[in-house]
């Protein structure tokens, strides 16, 4: 699809890859409802976005995707703006050792990046299907594919994200709904927590500026195609365990050792909207 016939609905709207990806879009000239769940750093993003184009091509709306009024408010705004894309790009954080989480974090991961995502994706589905081209593109991780330590929650809603996308891309295959997947690397983002920046830098991890991944998913959504993963080794390292799953376990150690007790612990802030690890 061309940018410039994309009408989108992007949560996470004020995160780090999401502000960057908001820009990209309304750069290319796509129309934008902004999501998040705060209200003031949305307005001043649509605000800065918004300067010397058309009156709402890009707006702002307050809504929490992990209620039900929130996801009813979003589907009607985005009815009344002709939504053909949808962009689930809000996430929570989820990095530490697993010993050292909690049911609540657990849960708040699970439920912000799987849950709502996915029903977020079965509210505006009718919408989408209405129309002659749609795209569902869902903001996932190198780790869901790649079993990461530290990421254990974190990666398990990014699997359950991928797989939900592989499922309903086939599911809807004969209809104009394309359902995609973008797998990010870990990005540079404000959200980021120092003990991952550690963790990034004992294991040598590369490190994308979150415009990388936007101009990414700038593309697959030009493209219609299936699934992305960005940067290397990380794209080759999610297809070879894809073929075989314990080959790369022997390739983790230093990510073991770099999780052990001075650089433990898992927190999530509930305010973030987005990965430190995406």
């Amino acid at each position: 699809m061309k940018p410039e016939g994309l009408s989108v609905v992007l949560t996470g709207a004020a995160g780090g890859i999401g502000s960057a990806l908001a820009a990209v879009l309304a750069r290319a000239g796509a129309r934008v409802l902004l999501v998040g769940r705060r209200g003031a750093p949305l307005a001043a993003l649509a605000e800065s976005l918004g300067a010397g184009v058309r009156t709402l091509r890009v707006q702002a709306l307050a809504a929490d995707i992990t209620t039900a009024a929130g996801r009813a408010t979003i589907r009607d705004i985005a009815a009344a703006r002709g939504c053909n894309a949808l962009i689930n790009c809000a996430a929570l954080p989820g990095f530490g050792r697993f010993a050292d989480a909690d049911d609540g974090e657990i849960d708040a991961v699970l439920r912000t990046n799987l849950v709502a995502p996915i029903q977020l994706t079965l509210a505006l589905l009718p919408q989408l299907q209405a129309q002659r081209q749609a795209r569902v593109l869902n903001i996932g991780s190198a780790t869901g594919r790649l079993g990461v330590p530290g990421f254990a929650v974190y990666g398990a809603g990014k699997f359950g994200l991928r797989g939900f996308s592989e499922a309903l891309r086939r599911e809807l295959a004969d209809t104009p709904v394309r359902v995609q997947y973008l797998g990010a690397r870990a990005t540079r983002t404000g959200f980021n927590d120092r003990r991952a920046d550690e963790f990034n830098r004992r294991t040598r991890t590369a490190v994308d500026a979150p415009e990388v991944v936007a101009r990414a998913a700038l593309a697959l959504l030009r493209s219609g195609g299936a699934e992305k993963f960005v940067g290397f080794p990380e794209s080759v390292a999610v297809r070879l365990n894809g073929l075989a799953p314990t080959l790369l376990d022997r390739a983790f150690a230093a990510h073991r050792a770099a999780l052990r007790p001075a650089a433990s612990g898992a927190s999530i802030d509930p305010s973030t909207t987005e990965s430190q690890h995406v």
